[in-house]
């Protein structure tokens, strides 16, 4: 709703400059009309200046920020300045031919600003200055001497009716300077007129291919335009040799001046549109982009051969060393100054504004912000893309892996158990059930000593059994775990362990899942420490930081314990992970090993 009020309070910020545009046309064509102006002289008259402030109301309404339609406004309005010449006002004649050439200077301002409305150039701004800088001083300089009585040549309106007063600014009629400083100012003109030619001529060859497709339709109209206006300038040098060529000409002049306005928002819209196609760059590029895939449409959108995408190197980078690298992964130097290209950051918000990628591309392309923000914009949004498949493409594989070393794991336990039952246990009953066999038959047959001897041996082969069942269930889940709970659990272990171990846990219970998980890692800690690192002494500590249960296991060992090539530390990785936890191992070679984890209290 904002946005929709906020558009419609600038479109009646609009309606007082229509309403201006309207009346100068308005008073322009009276006073043209009553200094003997013909119809189509009136016609063609307001058609220019209208044409250029309808057209500048509708760039200004469609792009506020954009200061081309207020300079195209601006030109519209100044057009009819000179008119006020013909109104028989002293004061309004002499600002009228104070302000005759004020249109050609915002016509300059214009041509060098579009179409960002922004002078880009120490150069531009130069030529502007100093044309507003002539018509302010020369232009003042020049009314002060400016006697219509007898000099009624030095403008394009008559004025045989006009009297010594005519000219509220005249301060000295001397038809002499007057023609000397007129020259002047008229020579000073058309220099300008030549510098401004060249200041777009450099910004066309400049320009990438992009880039003169936008200024393509404003180019030719001005061409054409200016070569006309070229061509007054020189009637007013040498009038009385070129009065019929210009008669001929005045029409096509007129028309070619009408015809720019309107080409300038066909370069405005085209511009858009060029935008607007940069914005389709990430439907084009796929669901799946890749880095190369964006560079080559961004070559054909922008029309820049020398385009390049650089990725940003994941390694720090070396003195020498470029810190980005193409699609194919070579190093990506950034240009140098002078080289004619440019380069512009591809900024990650999401990373405090640093640069995910850069852009190497034609240096014009650093005139058009907005374009080159919107490319940015699309290029971030395709590598964020990209980044974000390939996280959830190695998240797939890391869970796909999981599952199939959990299926294993569990697999091999299921196998570990039924090995150890039959090869323990089983065993074993099964002699008893033998050897209970032979007692049945042996009493059966009467009274035999020896029949004490046969129970007595089954009785052993029983408590046996028995025994290794305790151990196997002790091993499967620890009845002093369940019962007493972590710390008592892990000084058990230490009791049992090959080597000394020193026990600081706190006391407490926690989470059932945290204490298996807890206690399953110290016990595959101890026991590598005595099987594989051939360590004197191991330390456990465990404690409660803040919701999280820290253990640490600690030995003096031969260390070099590598997580991703032994299978029994990577089981307590997964073990530990699918609790909700964390485990690093840090083993340097002869430093020992720590092994650290921290899972969830609850």
């Amino acid at each position: 709703m904002e946005g929709t009020g906020g558009r419609t309070n600038f479109r009646s910020q609009l309606l007082p400059w229509a309403v201006v545009a309207l009346a100068a046309g308005v008073c322009g064509a009276w006073a043209y009309g009553r200094a003997g102006a013909s119809r189509a002289d009136l016609v063609r008259d307001v058609a220019v200046g209208w044409s250029y402030a309808a057209a500048g109301l509708v760039a200004w309404w469609r792009r506020p920020a954009n200061r081309t339609g207020r300079l195209m406004l601006a030109e519209g309005i100044t057009w009819f300045i000179g008119n006020l010449q013909g109104t028989g006002v002293p004061l309004l004649f002499a600002l009228g031919a104070w302000g005759e050439a004020l249109n050609l200077a915002v016509l300059a301002h214009l041509l060098l600003a579009f179409p960002d409305g922004r002078l880009a150039t120490t150069l531009d701004r130069g030529v502007v200055a100093v044309g507003y800088g002539l018509v302010a001083v020369g232009g003042l300089l020049r009314v002060t001497l400016y006697d219509p009585a007898v000099s009624s040549e030095a403008s394009y309106l008559s004025c045989g009716d006009c009297g010594p007063d005519a000219n509220a600014l005249l301060l000295w009629s001397d038809p002499a300077l007057f023609d000397a400083v007129d020259l002047v100012y008229r020579w000073a003109g058309a220099l300008l007129t030549v510098v401004c030619l060249v200041a777009l001529v450099r910004r066309w060859r400049l320009a990438c291919p992009a880039r003169r497709r936008v200024l393509m339709p404003a180019s030719v109209a001005i061409a054409v335009a200016v070569a006309f206006v070229g061509w007054e300038v020189l009637y007013v040098l040498a009038p009385g040799a070129l009065d019929a060529a210009n008669a001929l000409l005045t029409w096509p002049s007129d028309a070619s001046q009408i015809a720019v306005p309107f080409a300038f928002l066909a370069g405005l819209l085209r511009m858009r549109l060029h935008r607007a196609s940069v914005g389709n760059l990430v439907i084009e590029v796929g669901a799946d982009p890749t880095p190369r895939q964006v560079q080559n449409v961004l070559v054909r959108v922008l029309g820049d051969p020398s385009l390049r995408l650089g990725l940003r190197a994941e390694e720090g980078t070396t003195e020498g060393t470029s810190a980005y690298v193409d699609p194919d992964g070579r190093p990506l130097p950034l240009p140098r100054p002078g080289s004619g290209l440019g380069a512009t950051a591809v900024e990650d918000p999401a990373d405090s504004g640093t640069p995910m990628a850069v852009l190497v591309h034609d240096v014009a392309l650093d005139e058009d912000k907005e374009l080159m923000s919107a490319v940015c914009g699309a290029v971030r949004l395709c590598l964020r893309t990209s980044r974000l498949r390939a996280e959830v493409a190695t998240r797939t594989r890391e869970a796909a892996d999981f599952g199939s070393r959990l299926l294993r794991a569990v697999d091999e336990e299921r196998r570990r158990l039924e090995r150890d039952l039959h090869d323990g246990a089983q065993t074993r009953l099964v002699f008893a059930l033998m050897t209970l066999r032979r007692l049945d038959a042996g009493l059966s047959r009467g009274p035999d000593p020896a029949l004490r001897l046969t129970v007595a041996e089954a009785e052993r082969c029983l408590r046996q059994a028995l025994d290794e069942l305790r151990d196997l269930a002790h091993g499967i889940h620890p009845a002093v775990l369940t019962r007493d709970g972590l710390a008592p659990a892990v000084t058990a272990l230490a009791e049992q362990a090959q080597v000394p171990v020193v026990v600081m846990v706190e006391p407490g219970r926690f989470a059932p899942l945290t204490e298996t998980t807890a206690y399953f890692v110290v016990s595959e800690a101890l026991a590598n420490a005595a099987k594989h690192a051939k360590a004197e002494a191991v330390s456990v500590s465990g404690r409660r930081e803040g919701d999280r249960l820290v253990i640490e296991v600690a030995d003096d060992g031969v260390g070099g314990a590598d997580p991703a090539l032994g299978t029994g530390l990577r089981g307590l990785t997964d073990r530990v992970t699918a609790s909700g936890g964390t485990l690093h191992v840090d083993s340097p070679t002869g430093g020992g090993t720590r092994v650290r984890m921290e899972l969830p209290c609850d």
